[in-house]
């Protein structure tokens, strides 16, 4: 399988489950939706995509959240990893983004972990919105700390 954007394919645990061909044979569609990751970079090229990610990195870090380390590099990210459920104050739990998506995402430890409390920021973003979670092992106890519009 190959990628248009340089992600290895061979890491995607959703893709080999789901017979993916990856994203240059669908034509930028590996989860039968179009990447936008991919569209920008057959519409812009590889340079403009490498412009608009470090815009996002730096929109990212002048979000400035107490404890969240500077990110460095964002990777390309099936939203059925991250798409985690969050509760809301009525009570229900909500999930925010698509499963078969792609998005740009990272995790960063919390500056302030103890041997006790171990919690990690997630952030994932496209085109559009920048969302940041806070939660524990394995996304356990997920916190919506913002969902900005772009």
């Amino acid at each position: 399988m190959e990628s248009i954007c340089g992600a290895n394919c061979e890491n995607c645990g959703y893709g080999k489950n789901n017979n993916c061909k990856g994203c240059k044979a669908t034509g930028g569609c590996p989860f039968g939706r179009q990447c936008f990751i991919a569209k920008y970079i057959l519409t812009g090229g590889k340079e403009s995509y490498e412009a608009f990610k470090k815009q996002l990195i730096d929109e990212i870090n002048n979000i400035n959240i107490e404890g969240m380390p500077k990110i460095s590099d964002l990777t390309a990210l099936n939203g059925s990893f991250v798409n985690l459920s969050y509760p809301m104050p009525n009570g229900e739990n909500v999930k925010l983004l698509i499963d078969n998506d792609t998005y740009l995402g990272t995790q960063v430890e919390c500056e302030f972990n103890t041997e006790d409390n171990i919690r990690c920021f997630g952030v994932v973003a496209n085109m559009d919105f920048i969302l940041i979670s806070e939660y524990g092992p394995n996304g356990d106890n997920p916190e919506l700390i913002i969902y900005k519009k772009r």
